[in-house]
């Protein structure tokens, strides 16, 4: 083919600017090379391109082809959808795997009605609910009322009463009568209502037990059961056992009420079949068999405590259930015991106690304490040796004034009061007399058997504050609440912010190591804090241990301490 000399073509029109033709996938009809179209011009001036930025679309989204400007002939418009998405992309190997998450996935559960938020009642309705509530029908007794069920028993409830009530009692040695006869002055006339509320375990698989007041009727009197039971034993074996540490004491209170053996004090009074009416106790395995006996057995000694009080506890412990302390399994493993040369009080001296006497011990009316025996157990009678020593001259006043000490008694002697104080004083410096001090060679001189009674009455104190200041709460949640206010840590911190632990005796070897080591120094104080609940238990009973705790160590305190 000839060459011809390079001619400039004339210029475009603006018909004709430099423009690309899109592809468009032609119709089967056509003709392969009909679709087929190339342009080009050259220009003198700048080319200016009209496309805009070309931008990345998903490869779901479908694009419309647009027709070349000036172009007539070809197919018509064609929607053109871009599916170059590799079999093994990423993008798609995710999509897949989100669609198939909506096929497999479970669906979403409703959550249950009692979940469900509800806007809280109006004070009127709030107020009539309390009023209607049986637990405020006691004004004289607070703490029974706040155990009775938060309503009414329905009828559903009246018929176990009806069918099994009478074969409890029978097996508890009650009397068969029903107690609403009682008078209104007597706190027995309740029995029936909380011996009900006792067996009520919430292990059982019917609607009955599931009922809200009798769910949170039964867990508040186990609740309080629980340290009735360790209070109880605690004052028996300190009477029992005058010379005794409180590690022995622990290890018997465990043989006798742990939860292990209390299927077989449950037997022995041929209560079983209450607990268990649809299955055979003895064929159950022990996990199921252990949680509803011991729900129920604390639950009974929490209902016998608000009725006829601490010495019924004792004769259903030991009459009823026939517990005996002298049992080969009940004692505790073979230790080495310190020489106790010191003589205790004559009503300990060569006999040991039994239940009987615990129980039915009465104080005389002008007698020192509220509990003259428990004192005389907790506080040997050679601590008469330490009047007058330097801590009793100088640091006793101190101590007797943070805590408000001696309280106003009305005496018809005034020796009495004066034999009192004096033995408060005695106390107060046992409460503060370490054991490394003197029980290498006399093992009662320490606060240790006071701050085992001083432990139990505490926690009895505070739970019954919980049941009277906590009307509709369950006794999970005041357990809970129980927990976390009698802390190890927190009890000693009460003391601290009295400034009390600095005067507490320590041997001199060993003093400076417990004023300068965090983790010697807070268990000392934390004994030293229960010791002087013992003390004012053993003195004065248990409205002083309330007065300590929440009026002057303010035991309910939940702000942190001040920067």
């Amino acid at each position: 083919m000839a060459s011809s000399p390079l001619t400039l073509p004339p210029r475009p029109s603006p018909s004709m600017e430099l423009s690309s033709a899109i592809r468009v996938l032609p119709s089967p009809s056509s003709s392969p090379t009909s679709y087929l179209s190339f342009s080009s011009s050259i220009s003198t001036f700048p080319l200016k391109s009209q496309f805009k930025p070309l931008r990345f679309l998903p490869p779901s989204i479908s694009i419309r082809a647009v027709s070349v400007a000036g172009e007539q002939s070809g197919p018509p418009q064609q929607i053109l959808t871009l599916t170059t998405t590799p079999a093994n992309s990423p993008q798609r190997l995710l999509k897949e795997l989100a669609e198939r998450k909506k096929v497999t996935s479970p669906k979403k559960k409703i959550p249950p009605r009692r979940f469900i938020l509800k806007p809280p009642l109006d004070d009127a309705k709030l107020t009539q609910r309390f009023l209607n509530s049986p637990q405020l029908s006691l004004k004289s007794f607070p703490l029974l009322s706040s155990c009775l069920p938060p309503s009414r028993l329905n009828n559903a409830d009246r018929t176990w009463i009806e069918e099994y009530l009478l074969e409890a009692k029978q097996a508890l040695g009650y009397p068969l009568e029903p107690s609403e006869k009682l008078g209104d002055d007597n706190p027995a006339k309740q029995f029936d209502t909380l011996l009900y509320l006792a067996f009520q375990h919430p292990f059982g698989e019917g609607e009955r037990t599931k009922a809200r007041h009798i769910r949170n009727g039964h867990s508040r009197l186990c609740f309080l059961g629980q340290y009735v039971i360790e209070l109880a034993f605690s004052e028996f074996f300190l009477q029992k056992y005058p010379r005794e540490s409180p590690g022995p004491m622990r290890e018997r209170v465990y043989a006798l009420t742990g939860k292990h053996v209390m299927p077989k004090w449950i037997k022995a009074a041929s209560l079983q079949n209450l607990v268990f009416p649809y299955d055979e106790m003895d064929k159950m395995i022990r996990k199921e068999r252990e949680p509803p006996v011991k729900s129920v057995f604390w639950a009974l000694f929490g209902a016998i405590y608000l009725c006829f009080g601490m010495p019924e506890v004792y004769r259903v412990l030991f009459e009823a259930f026939g517990m005996d302390p002298e049992d080969e399994n009940c004692q505790p493993k073979l230790r080495r015991q310190l020489e106790d040369v010191d003589y205790v009080s004559v009503e300990f001296e060569g006999r040991q106690l039994g239940w009987q006497e615990v129980a039915a011990y009465r104080p005389p009316e002008d007698a020192l304490f509220a509990h003259p025996r428990l004192f005389r157990a907790c506080v040997p009678p050679g601590m008469h040796r330490f009047r007058g020593n330097i801590w009793d001259f100088d640091c006793r006043p101190k101590v007797m004034e943070a805590l408000g000490y001696p309280l106003q008694m009305t005496d018809r002697i005034p020796e009495i009061t004066e034999a009192r104080n004096i033995e408060l004083g005695l106390g107060l410096q046992l409460c503060f007399l370490h054991p490394s001090k003197y029980k290498f060679e006399h093992p009662r001189f320490c606060f240790e058997r006071l701050e085992y009674v001083g432990q139990k009455i505490q926690d009895l104190v505070m739970a019954e504050r919980l049941l009277m200041k906590h009307l509709d709460a369950p006794g999970r949640w005041l357990q809970e609440k129980h927990r976390r206010l009698t802390m190890n840590k927190f009890c000693g911190r009460y003391l601290r912010e009295k400034h009390l632990h600095s005067f507490i005796i320590y041997n001199e070897a060993v003093q400076d190591k417990y004023e300068h080591n965090r983790r010697l120094r807070n268990p000392t104080s934390t004994a030293v804090q229960q010791a002087i609940h013992g003390l004012s238990y053993c003195v004065y009973g248990k409205p002083d241990v309330r007065r300590l705790m929440f009026e002057v160590f303010d035991f309910e305190q939940i702000l942190p301490k001040p920067v």
